[in-house]
């Protein structure tokens, strides 16, 4: 079935969570509301600067674990301990939530610590939205995610699509790149070196779909996606994501 664009409508919801959290949230008429996790990331980011250049888009919620102000008044950032978002589901309310979270073992500190990020909290995360009747849920995973998989960060991304999936959203695009390129918080050196070989491999025949991606052509398409009718389970994949004019 092909999911259409929800609705424009006038929503206004304050809630207080324990006297701790308080929220309003509007959605017009004239403009959707989005939620994005991940708002300080490579993708998120530009997802976030999409957004609130989109006349579409009147409200943009970004809820991180650390402060990341905009520029924009479309923009609002929420703080929040990750380990306890569901207490915040005030704030998982909306049209649109771009799921843009992901981390590596390393920065994480272990697999089970990179696991909490990469499938605890934006499964929860897809859950409060779930319930609180978000009906797009978008998400960056990875080429190759297979809950079956050997590979740990593989069986990571597998897992948490299949959770997702399986969540009543009206519509579920789920976006699986090869290597992002761009502008990280934090130092990656085995993946810079891994997108230099694939850069340096990407005409080969047969390998050059698999060539690095830029976080802001990934982040482009989701934006476009979710003002687009589609599946209501819909998976792109490496050339599906990148600008026509690259592939």
């Amino acid at each position: 079935p092909v999911a259409e664009p929800r609705p424009g409508r006038r929503v206004s919801i304050t809630r207080a969570d324990a006297g701790r959290t308080r929220c309003t949230v509007y959605a017009s008429p004239m403009g959707y509301t989005a939620i994005v996790l991940g708002a300080t990331g490579v993708v998120g980011a530009r997802v976030v600067d999409h957004l609130a250049a989109s006349p579409q888009y009147e409200a943009v919620h970004t809820i991180t674990r650390r402060q990341a102000l905009h520029p924009s008044p479309k923009v609002r950032n929420h703080v929040v301990d990750f380990e306890r978002l569901a207490d915040h589901h005030a704030l998982v309310r909306g049209d649109c939530l771009f799921s843009c979270l992901g981390t590596t073992r390393k920065q994480a500190g272990s697999i089970e610590a990179q696991r909490r990020v990469d499938v605890d909290y934006q499964r929860v995360a897809a859950e409060l939205a779930a319930a609180t009747g978000v009906s797009h849920f978008l998400l960056v995973s990875a080429m190759y995610a297979d809950a079956a998989s050997r590979n740990a960060y593989s069986q990571m991304k597998g897992e948490l699509e299949q959770a997702v999936v399986a969540l009543p959203f009206a519509r579920v695009s789920i976006f699986q790149p090869s290597f992002i390129v761009g502008q990280r918080p934090d130092d990656r050196p085995a993946e810079r070196a891994g997108i230099a070989v694939m850069r340096a491999l990407a005409w080969l025949p047969g390998i050059r779909r698999f060539r690095p991606i830029l976080g802001d052509d990934i982040a482009r398409r989701m934006v476009d996606v979710s003002l687009s009718p589609g599946q209501s389970r819909e998976w792109f994949r490496l050339d599906d994501i990148f600008p026509a004019n690259a592939r």
